[in-house]
């Protein structure tokens, strides 16, 4: 598994005006409607659902919201780079400006797990969060996202 194989081009995006991890997940809802046709409100509730059994802020100001969804035969992502970074509860008690989503099907089972870690492994990498905040453009986004190493498949 690869993040491009997760990360549609037009799922990146850099925000300005994200003031509240509320407005957050609105805007993950709205791309997740328009870029893979699954309902804004139902990924809305899934992921404050998710949300509120714990914070997904992992450290580094990076944050790895998730949900199971109905509707969506595949694990997908979205990208979000932050001008100002959020205040996301994360473990570090640092603000976040890189978030990655992950939408899951409802019975996704071990993919989605394996989204997770392969995700959760490339933002890990400290020369990789540099070169996303050093980076506005999408396009750039996408590729520095997609040039990280894969999972083989178990």
């Amino acid at each position: 598994m690869q993040i491009s194989d997760i990360l549609s081009p037009a799922a990146v995006r850099t925000m300005s005006q994200i003031t509240s991890k509320k407005r957050l997940f609105q805007e993950i809802a709205e791309q997740a409607r328009a870029i893979y046709g699954v309902e804004a409100v139902q990924t809305l509730d899934a992921l404050q659902e998710r949300e509120s059994l714990g914070p997904t802020g992992v450290g580094h100001g990076v944050a790895l919201p998730h949900a199971r969804l109905h509707g969506l035969d595949r694990v997908v992502g979205l990208f979000l780079r932050l001008e100002k970074p959020l205040d996301f509860d994360a473990v570090d008690r640092q603000p976040v400006d890189l978030i990655f989503a992950l939408l899951a099907p409802k019975n996704a089972g071990v993919d989605h797990l394996k989204a997770l870690a392969l995700v959760s492994r490339t933002l890990r990498d400290q020369d990789l969060r540099v070169k996303l905040r050093a980076n506005e453009d999408p396009v750039i986004l996408h590729a520095i996202l997609s040039a990280a190493p894969g999972i083989k498949a178990a």
